[in-house]
């Protein structure tokens, strides 16, 4: 008994002495861990899930045990950088995954050159909670402190062992970082090369883990993109050429119906489906858009697929019939690519192209990238005339980021009857701005979105529970947008012009609301103040594959032109994702090109997969998260195994192809020939 008492004095003994002359590496272990908890708490959540803490553990053990190599003078710099470099990971991955629902790329830093056009959007969303972490070095350099004012320094230098601690450290780092990748699964190997579901990774791995994969997987491709062609261009040919993948009929009844018209895309910023079917006060939100997709061919199971390049994805998507690239925007990261794109085809065939913006030319690195997509034209802020003093609080031409939709939309009108005045065919993109995010309040947003009821004491009274949320900032904010196309389609109505021309109007992307937004938005009760119990007959069911099923957008084919409005007509119903509108037009404007990896919806129908740069996918049957491998059945029904296995490898080909051609640039000739 004596000798087991002596055991454990012994063994509390040397605990103390180890925590004693370690301490400055400890304070770097423990603040760099909770860093790394409280990050993932405010973000995925999870403050205390073992597996990425454990892996997160392992890196911070396994880049401190080189701290013991560095002299004990030194070791305070050492560490600190490190805690610096965490801290800057957590903040900027806090702020990002706010912004994006995902975590940051190095390869995306380069898109911080576009902040300049929408610093009001990202400090609105900016919380104190987002710079928590800057504390972690605060902390530890006053630990630092005052062990410099104590005898701590002239202690560890004489008694610490820097071999042994080092290799003692490392071991325990190699423990729990091995632990981590045998208890991995086949799916996570995969998703951790891939790295086309970062939530999932985070979620895994951690955050450490996160991004230095991050860093290789950005490294990599750069590498290989050197080395690697004939293996990307190989992979790509074969695609286009198996044999195995089920064929459609090239040609349907709109085969060619288009030819020899003018196109215009109504780029539509942030404008989601579920606002079709809200109205306040008997007021509908969207009324002209919801009169248009009566007028013309709705497609109302539209789904974008951007990733981080948002709007600037939604334009390469809806040129090419691509998918976005996994490593960084397209727009920034591959704007010296060779493109083939709908309006390189129409310039070839004699058509003027142009775009039209109301923000700056330099924003998504526009002004480089348009002529690469076969625009001939840009018509930006600088062609516009409004009251350009953002500062002004009564300047009513400034919503957001620029000119008002109202006066953009006027004066795009006056630009298209003189383009259409000097050029036999035209293809253009209209993109709007006004219902940018961050939804701000505004003079001329009118709708009013007030619950009316009557309170216990039976007096009439009203409250506007919506009013300090993103949601219902961006309800109010998507009227007035609605209100511009209207007075944009009564301009085209009423003109001589435009009687050759379709109309293709598109929500570019979701608004990034949170699900809480969406959720407070269906269920709660103005009377009580709080959310409705699930008894409550007027309960909506809002689930998280719900909320990202109503993450889709409008499409809409309209023209005034008699004849064609005729056959353009109706609600299209096909599950259909943003890379099948290219190869969608491209047949009916009799365009024989085969390399997108969308498809013509009229072909397809109801065998389209919509493939989401997540690893998501979504079809008719089934919605399918990548994430966590759970998906949900419609309509009650059941799918074999065969059907989902078949599917995830179609999705998965589709991402590694649409990512293959845009990292090897293969359509650029010259480098194949090379």
């Amino acid at each position: 008994m004596k000798k087991v008492k002596k055991s454990f004095k012994n063994i509390f003994k040397n605990i103390l002495k180890y925590i004693y002359s370690n301490r400055l590496f400890l304070s770097y272990l423990v603040l760099s861990i909770i860093g790394t908890m409280v990050v993932r708490h405010f973000t995925i959540g999870g403050f205390w899930a073992y597996k990425p803490l454990i892996c997160d553990i392992g890196f911070i053990l396994l880049i401190g045990a080189f701290g013991y190599l560095v002299k004990p003078k030194n070791q305070f710099k050492y560490f600190l950088a490190w805690l610096i470099f965490f801290s800057l990971v957590e903040i900027i991955n806090s702020i990002y995954y706010m912004w994006y629902a995902s975590f940051a790329s190095l390869t995306e830093l380069s898109t911080v050159s576009q902040l300049e056009t929408v610093t009001d959007s990202v400090l609105t969303q900016l919380r104190i909670i987002d710079f928590i972490y800057i504390l972690e070095p605060i902390i530890f350099y006053y630990i630092h402190n005052s062990l410099r004012k104590s005898s701590y320094y002239n202690l560890i230098g004489k008694v610490e062992k820097k071999m042994p601690m080092f290799i003692t450290t490392l071991i325990v780092s190699l423990v729990f970082i091995g632990y981590t990748f045998a208890s991995a699964s086949g799916a996570d190997y995969s998703r951790l090369s891939k790295q086309w579901n970062r939530v999932y990774i985070v979620e895994r791995f951690g955050i450490i883990m996160y991004q230095f994969n991050d860093a290789v997987q950005t490294v990599i491709p750069k590498l290989s993109s050197l080395f690697g062609y004939e293996d990307a261009y190989n992979l790509v040919n074969d695609y286009f050429n198996d044999e195995t993948i089920e064929k459609y009929d090239s040609k349907n009844k709109y085969s060619g119906i288009l030819k020899d018209y003018n196109i215009i895309y109504i780029h539509m910023e942030s404008m989601q489906n579920f606002l079709m079917s809200l109205s306040f006060n008997g007021e509908e939100v969207t009324p002209n858009l919801n009169k248009l997709s009566k007028e013309g061919m709705f497609f109302s199971n539209f789904y974008p697929e951007v990733s981080v390049g948002t709007s600037s994805d939604a334009e390469y998507i809806t040129l090419t019939g691509l998918l976005p690239s996994s490593n960084g925007p397209v727009f920034v990261s591959y704007s010296d690519n060779t493109f083939r794109t709908l309006p390189q085809f129409l310039k070839e065939r004699g058509y003027y192209t142009f775009s039209m913006h109301g923000n700056y030319q330099a924003m998504w690195n526009r002004n480089n990238v348009h002529p690469r997509l076969g625009y001939t034209d840009m018509y930006y802020r600088d062609t516009f005339t409004f009251n350009n003093d953002s500062k002004d609080p009564n300047n009513t031409d400034w919503v957001g980021l620029g000119i008002n939709d109202e006066l953009f939309f006027a004066q795009a009108v006056d630009k298209l009857k003189v383009i259409e005045s000097e050029h036999q065919n035209y293809f253009g993109t209209l993109i709007t701005l006004s219902n940018h995010s961050p939804f701000a309040p505004n003079p001329i947003f009118t709708l009013n979105i007030n619950d009316y009821f009557t309170d216990s004491y039976g007096e009439q009274t009203s409250t506007c529970f919506l009013c300090e949320r993103d949601v219902g900032k961006y309800i109010v904010s998507a009227n007035y947008a609605d209100k511009a196309l209207g007075e944009f389609i009564d301009l085209i109505k009423n003109s001589e012009e435009f009687e050759n021309t379709l109309f293709v109007f598109y929500g570019d992307h979701d608004a990034k609301l949170s699900y809480k937004d969406m959720n407070y938005l269906y269920n709660y009760d103005p009377v009580t103040g709080e959310l409705k119990d699930e008894l409550d007959p007027t309960y909506v069911d809002y689930d998280s594959y719900d909320h990202q099923l109503n993450k889709k957008t409008p499409l809409i084919f309209w023209t005034k032109n008699e004849k064609l409005s005729k056959i353009l007509k109706g609600e299209v119903k096909y599950t259909m994702g943003m890379d099948d509108l290219a190869p969608t037009l491209f047949n009916m404007l009799d365009i024989d090109y085969d390399y997108t990896l969308g498809h013509d919806i009229f072909n397809i129908k109801d065998n389209n997969i919509v493939v989401f740069p997540n690893g998501n996918f979504l079809t008719k049957e089934i919605y399918y998260n990548n994430s966590t491998s759970e998906y949900k059945v419609f309509d009650g029904g059941t799918v074999d195994t065969n059907y989902l296995m078949s599917n995830i490898e179609r999705s998965e080909r589709a991402l590694e192809v649409g990512n293959a051609i845009i990292t090897y640039d293969l359509f650029n000739e010259r480098k194949r020939a090379d």
